[in-house]
């Protein structure tokens, strides 16, 4: 890694959640930040000016990360702008709730294009650079209990798709190591990201053995880590962000 210059992430899912908050601490860092969104413009272009108000270089792109076309020339994009990319957040991870019997052939593979294929496309872009530079991290979203493969009557596709990422993850990680480059998932039961209302985060938070709701800031915490030097032998993981729910 360069020891010159500021460092540059590209974060989708951005705009919101885990995501947005990971964004925002690393531009007050000084990262330079690309907020990768689908619909949430109005939010992204917040980060982004957020991120400018902490000192940082920023900007917010709509883009469909489910098209790989368009994935890569996202990454074209921030090179282009920054020179390089030494950090990829793969935040975008939308669900719904639907019984497997009902679910639709659309809503099934929808799962699949915006959970499991972004991770994929995106991360073959970025790793060329990462690996000619000899630096790099890459950091994918799974969910708590992804790995025990428990049936999920109500979230098949979806949660079929978060433990597709840790597979994905795994072999990157074996793949990129070589190359000085690490990836890591991180896998979030229950986080109060201010969307919930107050009595549905206190209901969630006796079902944790914790006995409390995360914040954004357990998650911005473990991130930080995974992309720090302290780290760099930390490759292939999957860190369980749920006070042992899921466990």
């Amino acid at each position: 890694m360069s020891e010159t210059g500021a460092k540059t992430a590209l974060i989708t899912g951005g705009a919101r959640g885990i995501a947005r908050a990971v964004a925002l601490d690393l531009a007050r860092g000084g990262w330079n930040i690309a907020v990768c969104y689908r619909t949430s413009a109005d939010e992204a272009a917040t980060v982004a000016d957020s991120a400018k108000r902490s000192g940082a270089q920023a900007f917010a792109a709509q883009c469909d990360v489910s098209d790989p076309k368009a994935a890569a020339a996202m990454v074209e994009r921030v090179e282009k702008e920054w020179g390089r990319i030494d950090v990829l957040i793969n935040g975008a991870g939308p669900y719904h709730r639907v019984d497997l019997l009902k679910e639709t052939v659309e809503g099934w593979h929808a799962m699949f294009d915006n959970n499991l294929h972004p991770v994929f496309y995106l991360s073959r872009a970025v790793l060329p650079g990462m690996m000619t530079r000899n630096w790099g991290r890459i950091v994918n979203f799974s969910m708590a209990n992804a790995d025990q493969m428990i049936a999920q009557p109500n979230l098949t596709a979806h949660y079929i798709a978060k433990t597709g990422v840790l597979v994905l993850t795994r072999t990157l990680a074996k793949v990129a190591a070589p190359h000085g480059v690490t990836v890591n998932a991180i896998s979030p039961g229950f986080i109060d990201t201010g969307s919930a209302p107050a009595e549905e985060t206190a209901a969630m938070a006796k079902r944790i053995p914790a006995g409390y709701v995360g914040s954004t800031d357990d998650a911005v915490a473990t991130i930080r880590f995974l992309l720090s030097e302290e780290a760099r032998y930390v490759n292939g993981a999957n860190i369980h962000l749920s006070g042992a729910w899921g466990v």
